[in-house]
């Protein structure tokens, strides 16, 4: 079995708790994830299946989601299910300011990863640590904001949308804005409606999987494992040169300049990721075979 699961988070599980799910209505070991939600969140999880984990490393799509910031409170985890920290008044704030510092975030560049997030430090999970009571100096890392809009405003509360590179934290974004408005704010709801190619209006409930796995109807369910590598050029070898490289050896090329390949037979499928070196060699990564992976 090999493919993408398109799923729609519901809240309360984790990201782990879907894979669980997933793997269980399937019964396949291999099953990995495209980013993490939390457990307040919803919308897009994107499931790597069996061999296709092979290129979950690849899938690092921007992200596009809905939120909403409840402005006139801080917490220790920058959302509503988090211990209260401030609460102010919002009643001299206009919808005209609030939207004008909504926009200002698409200038953030950079991030420190709150303590609830899976960041890992010394070889824990920061929300391990943050479980213990433990809170540790985390260094900025860079985040895209590639288009950020205000979908309404009806104070406390702002929604919005936010398209962003890997790695963005919304949560990050409510309290930044809290405090440009001087009132604090938290995230209260955030769906995930699209990670690359895979959107929330073709995402599949558990519910619908688990009809499609008792009706033994997964083919219209499962999507081609290619649309993880997708945005990596594309090469098409010669038959002579592609059963060299998927025996796994190396090739002179001339022909490509991106670090990162997709190699494709003539069927379309995919048969290998490449990396193309320096001294004009292409070597192969991940190898699926001459008959390529669904």
């Amino acid at each position: 079995m090999a493919g993408v699961l398109n799923v729609n988070k519901p809240a309360s599980f984790t990201s782990h708790d879907v894979v669980a799910v997933v793997r269980k209505l399937l019964q396949e070991k291999q099953i990995g994830h495209l980013g993490t939600l939390d457990p307040l969140a919803t919308g897009v999880l994107p499931l790597a299946i069996g061999r296709a984990t092979r290129l979950v490393e690849y899938g690092s799509f921007s992200k596009e989601y809905e939120g909403v910031c409840l402005l006139g409170k801080t917490t220790d985890s920058c959302d509503v299910t988090g211990k209260t920290l401030t609460e102010k008044s919002t009643v001299d704030l206009t919808s005209e300011r609030v939207i004008e510092e909504v926009l200002k975030l698409k200038f953030i560049t950079e991030q420190k990863p709150p303590m609830v997030s899976a960041v890992k430090t010394g070889g824990q999970k920061l929300y391990e640590l943050a479980r213990k009571g433990i809170t540790v100096e985390r260094k900025a890392r860079p985040v895209q904001i590639e288009k950020i809009e205000v979908l309404s405003v009806q104070l406390p509360r702002v929604s919005f949308r936010a398209v962003c590179s890997t790695g963005t934290y919304i949560r990050v974004l409510c309290e930044t804005l809290g405090t440009a408005l001087g009132v604090g704010g938290c995230m209260e709801e955030l769906k995930r409606t699209r990670v690359g190619p895979f959107t929330l209006q073709d995402a599949l409930s558990l519910e619908e999987i688990q009809k499609g796995v008792e009706d033994q109807n997964l083919s219209g369910m499962l999507l081609p494992s290619g649309l993880l590598v997708r945005h990596l050029q594309e090469i098409q070898l010669n038959e002579v040169e592609l059963n060299a490289l998927c025996m796994g050896q190396k090739l002179k090329s001339d022909r490509v300049e991106t670090e990162v390949l997709r190699v494709m037979n003539a069927q379309g499928r995919l048969c290998a990721i490449a990396q193309n070196l320096p001294e004009g060699i292409l070597k192969p990564s991940k190898v699926f075979g001459l008959e390529g992976i669904f």
